[in-house]
């Protein structure tokens, strides 16, 4: 939001050079062309940080360390350009050029305005940078004998304090509206009772992977026993358990999801050849292996298993239309081998297609469903 105004930024920086440069030279004062080339300046030094970010943003994702300091740089330069347009009025006020002053307060009120529009999400930086414009007029105005410029600086404090509700109030509206925006976003594509992604947020990553990768299809064992002996209280916690052996189970290039009851699904970008395939035995080792391990549950020792399925395939981005779906049903056909084969174990999808009883996956896959219902 703040490096994406280098439009408005832009027609600000403009307006306020001719606003001066047409003071300076309509009354000729020395000090009306400094002020203008500290504008002139200052507005330069702004409109190159706001094309380097769009440079910088170019060349990948920022780390939060980086976003800080691009923050900091927006609020430097619009505080420093600030107290270069806040001296014009001053000047004005000063020189008791009336239509100075008028020209200089316009340009002043707009600026105020842009800030609060394009920085609200970071309220420090209007309240800095107006504070800065407003204070040498308010000096001037205050220090003038007459009374009207007296009240008029008053008025000016006034309209700080106005600008430091507004900001305030449109950051807090804008916070709460994008934490809403987030919210519904996770409960579009992530589980809402293990907290993992869901199928949706697996079908995603899988249309957008490329190269190689692994489908590994978990299914747990024993888990309808458990189920109906503790409660689905009992349930929802072990496969909360789950899930969290899962994420301790994948690396960084590897993602988990819950397809809904005791169904997980692994997605994993491997290396081509013997080396990915070995990555991927791997992980599937790693997981069976971590949820035979004894669960707590309702402070009862719970014992289950898993049994897996493991798929090797190009991204469906590199595939024929449709293909998504062929891949699902043949990491099932292999998961289905292996819980056929007693469970705990696991099976490529080579195998379970060279296995004759793969013919009645289907017939499988409604059995185990009607069983976890």
């Amino acid at each position: 939001m703040l490096f994406t105004s280098l439009p408005q930024v832009a027609a600000t920086v403009g307006t306020s050079i001719i606003g001066a440069v047409s003071l300076a030279v309509i009354s000729g004062d020395i000090r009306y062309v400094v002020v203008s080339c500290a504008i002139a300046l200052t507005g330069a030094v702004r409109l190159y940080s706001l094309w380097a970010y769009q440079r910088r943003l170019g060349q990948g994702p920022l780390s939060d360390a980086e976003v800080l300091r691009w923050e900091h740089i927006y609020g430097i330069g619009a505080a420093v350009f600030a107290v270069a347009q806040g001296m014009l009025s001053a000047c004005a006020l000063w020189l008791g050029d009336a239509p100075g002053a008028w020209i200089a307060f316009g340009l002043s009120i707009s600026f105020c305005v842009g800030m609060v529009s394009r920085a609200a999400v970071r309220p420090w930086i209007v309240l800095l940078a107006s504070a800065l414009l407003l204070t040498p007029t308010i000096v001037v105005g205050l220090s003038r004998p007459e009374m009207p410029y007296k009240l008029g600086a008053c008025m000016l404090i006034l309209f700080w304090i106005t600008l430091r509700e507004a900001s305030r109030h449109l950051s807090t509206a804008f916070i709460e509206r994008l934490e809403a925006k987030q919210a519904l976003a996770r409960q579009a594509h992530q589980d809402f009772l293990t907290g993992l992604p869901n199928r949706a947020a697996f079908c995603a990553a899988l249309d957008a992977a490329r190269g190689r990768i692994a489908i590994i299809a978990v299914d747990l064992d024993g888990f309808k026993p458990v189920n109906d002996r503790l409660g689905h209280q009992a349930g929802d916690v072990l496969l909360r358990q789950v899930a969290e052996r899962l994420d301790t189970c994948i690396g960084p290039d590897s993602l988990a999801a819950r397809f809904g009851g005791d169904e997980f699904m692994l997605l994993s970008r491997i290396d081509d050849g013997a080396a990915g395939e070995a990555a991927a035995l791997a992980l599937t080792k790693r997981v069976v292996a971590a949820l035979s391990l004894p669960f707590f549950v309702l402070n009862e020792p719970v014992r289950i298993g898993a049994s897996a399925g493991i798929l090797i395939t190009a991204a469906p981005a590199e595939l024929p239309a449709g293909s998504t779906a062929r891949l699902f049903d043949q990491v099932d056909q292999a998961l289905y081998a292996a819980k056929r084969a007693g469970g705990g174990q696991w099976r490529w999808f080579t195998e379970a297609v060279a296995t004759p009883a793969s013919t009645d996956v289907v017939a499988t896959r409604a059995a185990a469903g009607a069983a976890r219902s």
